[in-house]
């Protein structure tokens, strides 16, 4: 026990802050960076709060709860988290089903999940997750935060649970009764954002635009009914109220938060790596730090978080170089809770719809989509489909099948290797010496690559059709992998071809295989053990001893020659 509780210690103390996260520390330029992250993580704070259903107080609590810890435990020293689009997009169904404490509630389930991922060390998995998936559902969350913000860019009360429903029953409500206050805010928001990055890319022009549309909201009294305007107070901190009964129902939920949660951070973390010089990320202390992110900010009122990679871009972009950045973010946005919250209702919901479309719109890479439709009809297919399941179904949802697509693709191409070829004794061009084999009416093959599932069936059509054929040798010294399927499938044509009086030889079976083929039933489909040989060479030679027999075997008794040249 006390070496279980050493080993359990030492694993902690890997996970929790140590002074070497601060060596990096500029104070000057961290600060610098953490002041123009905050003012670009202002309106998206708020815009995120509002779409998530929780209001724009709790998504300025997240920003600043989520941010701090994520900073200080995290596994990253210029991340940034914080609420995200993505994030959202799950919680809405939550919101809709369970109600503001069932979210408070998911956020600290999925915070205890994130932290035993971490001290399970399941970070280094994000490297399997292949890039089309992960663009493909980035697609999809882009298109889910630009229609879900449709209601408030055109200004109609519409709610549904369905992202394309929602859509077009706001289309439908403005196009009854048209009015272009709203869709005029919302337009002129996106035009300025996607100008101004385009030119002044270091400004922080979202919060910009949306001081500009608040300022003229409020000097030409546009309606307030028609563009809407975002609730005023700040969520206040109190422990969710869930019953028992329910928390059973709150489980799946929270593990797809966490999932979410662990995904885009950890991407978050690497593209935060390639951007800056020496910097590498702990993956599992990462985990744990959005573990207690997720923790902290339901205790106060926000909701669940993860790492944000447009924030965490302009953070590096700005210069950031160690944790300090990210808490002087989250440090900006204190005081403006503090100092300017009664500004805030002032805000009209259709400027940060267009805040949030125009992220949208920043989160789709054209020419690293078009490059993977351009690679492979797999990725492009892997790609769509879970673009396609992101928004119709959830994302957690399109990951797994977006997964299950590529494996797929992987297992077709990995099949394609795997080859079934006519050969002679050995690597030269011995055309004689072959053309001497077959005049004997022996046939040798060599199976290179995988013989699994994916692979098998191909195999057993194109060995099965062999004829004129009196013995066949398979050379299976090149055979990287067999799995049962595969196994089964050889057995089944060996039992074929014996049963057609053609004797199967196998040679240079390696001896992980050959366990695999004896408990699967393919030494029984042989017609004795002896023909299971070492070489390929003691193989041939015992083909031509058995085809002779064959040959001269007496066939007019009655007796079955295959049969009675047996060895």
């Amino acid at each position: 026990m006390t070496g279980w509780l050493r080993e359990s210690w030492a694993r902690t103390t890997t996970l929790l802050p140590h002074r070497e996260d601060w060596t990096h520390t500029r104070p000057r330029r961290d600060l610098t960076a953490g002041l123009m992250v905050g003012l670009v993580a202002l309106p998206l704070a708020l815009g995120f709060g509002v779409s998530s259903g929780m209001g724009a107080g709790a998504g300025l609590i997240t920003a600043i709860v989520a941010g701090t810890l994520a900073a200080v435990f995290g596994g990253s020293r210029v991340q940034i988290s914080g609420p995200t689009g993505a994030m959202t997009v799950v919680l809405v169904p939550i919101i809709a089903t369970y109600g503001r404490d069932g979210v408070l509630v998911v956020g600290l389930l999925a915070g205890l999940i994130l932290i035993g991922l971490g001290y399970a060390g399941a970070g280094r998995f994000i490297r399997y997750v292949p890039v089309p998936v992960v663009e493909g559902f980035t697609l999809g969350i882009a298109a889910i935060i630009g229609l879900q913000q449709l209601p408030a860019a055109l200004g109609v009360d519409v709610h549904a649970e369905k992202v394309l429903a929602l859509a077009w029953s706001s289309v439908e409500n403005w196009a009854a009764d048209p009015a272009w206050t709203a869709p005029g805010v919302t337009v002129a928001v996106i035009v300025l954002i996607l100008v101004g990055a385009r030119f002044r890319p270091g400004l922080p022009v979202s919060l910009i635009a949306v001081i500009a549309a608040t300022a003229a909201n409020s000097a030409l009294e546009l309606g307030a009914a028609t563009i809407g305007r975002i609730p005023t107070g700040l969520p206040a901190p109190e422990l969710p109220q869930v019953p028992l009964a329910e928390l059973h129902a709150l489980v799946l939920p929270a593990v797809a938060v966490a999932a979410l949660a662990a995904l885009e951070s950890l991407l978050s973390a690497t593209v935060a790596d390639g951007m800056s010089v020496g910097q590498r990320h702990d993956p599992d202390r990462e985990l744990v730090g959005q573990g207690l992110a997720n923790l902290g900010s339901p205790l106060f009122g926000g909701i669940p978080a993860t790492a944000a990679i447009a924030r965490t871009a302009v953070n590096v972009r700005a210069g950031a170089t160690s944790r300090l950045a990210a808490l002087s973010h989250a440090l900006v946005l204190l005081v403006v809770v503090l100092v300017a919250a009664r500004w805030v209702s002032d805000i009209p919901l259709a400027a940060l719809a267009g805040v949030l479309i125009a992220t949208a719109i920043h989160m789709v890479r054209v020419s690293s989509l078009a490059a993977l439709m351009r690679s492979t009809r797999g990725d492009a297919a892997v790609l769509a489909i879970t673009a396609a399941a992101t928004v119709m179904f959830d994302l957690v949802t399109a990951v797994l099948l977006g997964l299950v697509v590529a494996g797929f693709v992987a297992l077709r191409a990995t099949a394609k290797t795997a080859r079934l070829d006519e050969i002679p004794l050995d690597e030269e061009d011995h055309t004689d010496e072959e053309q001497s084999l077959l005049d004997e009416h022996i046939v040798a093959y060599r199976i290179d690559g995988p013989l699994f599932f994916a692979a098998a069936h191909d195999f057993l059509l194109e060995l099965a059709d062999v004829s004129n054929v009196r013995v066949v040798v398979l050379r299976m010294s090149r055979v990287t992998t067999i799995d049962a399927t595969g196994a089964h499938v050889l057995a089944d044509t060996i039992t074929r071809l014996e049963a057609r009086g053609i004797t199967v030889l196998l040679s240079g079976v390696q001896p992980g295989h050959e366990r695999v083929l004896r408990e699967l039933g393919v030494h029984s489909g042989l017609a004795h053990e002896r023909h299971l040989f070492d070489s390929t060479p003691s193989a041939i030679a015992h083909a031509r001893l058995h085809a002779s027999r064959i040959a001269h075997a007496p066939t007019d008794t009655g007796t079955d020659p295959v049969a009675s040249a047996t060895t």
